[in-house]
């Protein structure tokens, strides 16, 4: 994984999660694949409920969806360990914006499907 890979190229240990500036000596190169990688982390869970649910009512729209956002996460990932790139947009300037569209389309999924089981009785 690029973490990995950023652990072995930036020396940074175990049980760091992330470097730290002024003691390792890329902390902010690290950091930024660290952080691209937690917020992949942090929104993978709610996100594969939201899809589950919503691709009971839309099973191809929700797989489309989903592939949309694995590639856009992997996208805003690429984009944010881009030390070319200003920080505050460089998650974004590779193409993770369709991350948006995948999630956008399980949540409406999921709405319609609420809708659906509100209104059925």
């Amino acid at each position: 994984s690029q973490v990995m890979a950023a652990r072995n190229k930036f020396n940074v240990e175990y049980p760091n999660c992330y470097a730290v500036p002024k003691y390792h000596d890329h902390a902010d190169e690290f950091n930024r694949v660290q952080r691209g990688h937690q917020n992949y982390l942090e929104n993978i869970g709610g996100y594969t409920i939201m899809t589950l649910i919503g691709g009971l009512k839309h099973p191809i729209s929700c797989a489309v969806g989903s592939v949309l956002y694995c590639v856009g996460s992997a996208l805003y990932l690429k984009g944010y360990a881009d030390t070319s790139l200003d920080v505050k947009m460089a998650r974004y300037k590779k193409g993770a914006g369709i991350k948006w569209i995948g999630f956008f389309v399980s949540f409406y999924s999921t709405c319609a499907y609420a809708y659906s089981c509100i209104t059925a009785a």
